[in-house]
């Protein structure tokens, strides 16, 4: 059983990757990403509705799934401009490494919890990769391009946007199934999406060019989710969450496979080593 949870946790990851890589090739971020969204909440609807229907729900609850929809949808328009600034291989990791970093050091600095001599090592492990990615120098007048700068802070403000949204999660599943939480996620992102992507005037052009990988998309993002939920029926959340990570290296071996970025070999070891501070801190930590 344990074997199964890691296989639907490593997918869980990679589709994960591979829609963001779709995202990242698409011609107008916010259109593809409010496009998947339509494809998303109508092939899941009816399983959510189904889901919820025995469901009694208090009025708490119904107050959690507004905040985090609305998270969710703060999450995805800094993510459709994260794609406008940084590539995959940079953005990717820091995107997915700062969050799992924030949650101990803020059970340390506020709550009085402790963590191993590993757990450190896991929190200097994903801090290196974080600098490492964001291409910072030392020195007097050593900067970064006015590019990697601002896609490196977009991808620490999602990776914040990540840690909001799934804390609220964690709440509202007390009250919602998942795949009716996933799909008001969902819901959430097409409506705080939607009058960008009407402004843009890019909705005709951007189907025309990418119609599969919407379609492909909206399937596999909330389906990747569902897999990890499925997972942790199966093992501790404490051992399959920072599994998940591995996603941060799958992202970054697209980035630099498939899109041609530069810096590859930098790269894919800072997204190594942001992946196994991740791990040790969900193991050890």
């Amino acid at each position: 059983m344990f074997t199964v949870a890691i296989f639907l946790v490593v997918s869980s990851g990679l589709l994960h990757a591979v829609w963001n890589l779709f995202a990242k090739q698409s011609l107008n971020k916010v259109v593809f990403l409010w496009s998947i969204q339509w494809a998303a909440v109508f092939l899941y609807l009816p399983w959510a509705l189904t889901a919820v229907w025995n469901h009694n729900i208090p009025f708490r609850g119904c107050l959690f799934l507004v905040v985090t929809a609305a998270l969710h949808g703060f999450y995805v328009i800094l993510l459709s401009k994260t794609y406008s600034a940084g590539d995959l291989s940079q953005v990717y990791p820091l995107m997915r490494g700062v969050s799992p970093l924030l949650v101990p050091i803020l059970g340390v600095s506020v709550l009085g919890e402790k963590l191993s001599a590993l757990g450190w090592l896991g929190v200097a492990c994903v801090v290196v990769g974080i600098w490492i990615l964001g291409d910072w120098r030392f020195g007097r007048g050593a900067r970064q391009t006015q590019m990697s700068a601002r896609g490196t802070w977009l991808a620490l403000a999602v990776g914040l946007s990540i840690t909001a949204y799934t804390t609220f999660d964690k709440i509202t599943l007390h009250y919602f199934p998942a795949v009716t939480l996933n799909d008001a996620s969902n819901l959430g992102n097409l409506i705080v999406l939607s009058w960008l992507a009407i402004r843009s005037g890019a909705i005709k052009a951007e189907w025309r060019a990418n119609w599969r990988t919407i379609l492909l998309g909206g399937i596999i993002s909330p389906g990747g989710y569902l897999l990890f939920l499925l997972a942790l029926h199966m093992a501790p959340v404490a051992q399959m969450a920072p599994m998940r990570e591995i996603g941060t290296v799958f992202g970054t071996i697209l980035g630099v496979v498939v899109l041609r970025e530069a810096q590859g070999t930098r790269r894919i070891a800072a997204a190594g080593l942001i992946t196994s501070g991740v791990i040790l801190l969900g193991t050890f930590g």
